[in-house]
């Protein structure tokens, strides 16, 4: 089954065109700037054709509309005619409570996406808007939405529920959703196959360190706990958000001067390893660059980063009573040694012990022989398994 996975951003489209016989990825692209005279298609396929194009996009359908011309085009596509997609799997960043699993699409299921619109409102409204103009172009292809959230649903209530009055809560959706569920479900199924344990069998710690960071617990193929909260702000300290912060904080600010929205862009935009470092970058190799140099903020800023990962972790394993894996995945989980060895020498208390030969050169397992629990490094795939459970979807209701 041919099966296209759009994820549909603020200003920009990811697609990518899989073969699920064999998990083939055929082609992907990235579209940038949509609705800007600057909109660009960085486009390639498995054969190893690769291009940049300058395009005219004003509008998601638009721009889906060029990916299609791309995935066709006689010189570099991978498909013939449309016909050949038989089904599309769209990331959803936020699903709510009511959203436990992918599903299909259908105008129930829209519905809880627009109704999610105010708890990720950077995020649904442009996946709504991906999914519409794909239901234009593909007005007879069978479609799944895969929620970011779905995977941490089967957190028990005292994970998920806050400190606040009850009825409050309940009545406005203030609880703990949790993202990146695509990510962690991914490495977990993975990193259970590389020990040849069913997940079922094990307690594992996934970490997601990328610009967006989170850590999840899974005891046993379910969700204990997670990091990120109602919203991506909460947790590990990230690129440019803050993490774990008083709520106060936000009151004295308030007080400065500062107003709500200035509150919000300071707390998402402006702060984690940016906001620290002060470097004008939050990119981790700039930081880590900076710091060899003396720089002292770019220092502080790193060692905030790593002792909040160290503190999820010790706060994980207490929950689920010892763990037998601890996963490292995303851009700096999966290519930055130095920073799973600053993390890992914190928990030597935990049993976890580093081969700092394998670490440097990235293996899939980098703890040494015969030491529990495991240290791995599994590079996550969001899009093959937003394909995987689209098919899956499809295939049951089949």
């Amino acid at each position: 089954m041919k099966i296209l996975v759009v994820n549909a951003g603020s200003s920009s489209i990811k697609f990518t065109l899989f073969e699920t016989k064999g998990e083939v990825l055929l082609a992907k692209g990235l579209i940038e700037r949509i609705n800007t005279p600057s909109t660009v298609m960085h486009f390639s396929t498995h054969k190893g054709q690769k291009f940049d194009q300058d395009i005219s996009a004003n509008s998601y359908e638009a721009a889906i509309s060029q990916a299609c011309l791309a995935l066709m085009d006689k010189n570099t596509g991978v498909i013939g005619n449309l016909s050949e997609i038989e089904a599309i799997g769209h990331r959803v960043v936020h699903g709510g409570a009511a959203m436990t699993a992918a599903s299909k699409l259908t105008k129930a299921v829209k519905q809880v996406i627009l109704d999610c619109f105010a708890l990720a409102p950077l995020h649904n409204p442009p996946n709504y808007e991906g999914i519409e103009a794909c239901e234009s172009l593909f007005p007879n292809v069978p479609m799944v939405a895969v929620f970011d959230t779905a995977f941490h649903q089967t957190m028990p209530p005292a994970s998920y529920t806050y400190a606040i009055p009850l009825d409050v809560a309940q009545k406005n959706q203030i609880r703990r959703y949790g993202f990146h569920g695509t990510s962690h479900n991914y490495v977990a199924i993975k990193a259970a196959s590389v020990l040849k344990r069913r997940m079922e069998d094990l307690k594992l710690i996934t970490v997601h360190l990328g610009n967006g960071c989170s850590i999840t617990a899974i005891n046993h193929g379910r969700v204990e706990d997670t990091s990120m909260g109602m919203t991506p702000l909460e947790g590990l300290v990230m690129g440019t958000r803050c993490g774990d912060i008083d709520p106060a904080v936000i009151f004295v600010l308030r007080r400065l001067g500062y107003t709500l929205d200035d509150v919000d862009k300071m707390l998402n935009k402006a702060s984690g390893l940016l906001g620290l470092a002060g470097i004008g970058s939050n990119d981790m190799r700039d930081l880590i660059k900076a710091v060899d140099e003396g720089n002292p903020r770019a220092k502080l800023a790193l060692d905030v980063f790593v002792l909040r990962i160290v503190k999820y972790i010790g706060a994980y394993a207490a929950e689920l009573n010892g763990f037998d894996a601890l996963i490292f995945t995303a851009g700096i989980g999966e290519n930055v040694p130095r920073i799973r060895s600053q993390v890992c020498e914190k928990l030597e208390f935990l049993g976890v012990k580093l081969d700092a030969a394998r670490n440097k050169a990235r293996e899939m397992i980098i703890s040494c022989d015969d030491t529990s629990p495991v240290v791995m490094v599994v590079p996550t795939n969001e899009e093959l398994m937003i394909a995987r459970e689209t098919e899956c979807v499809l295939s049951s209701q089949s």
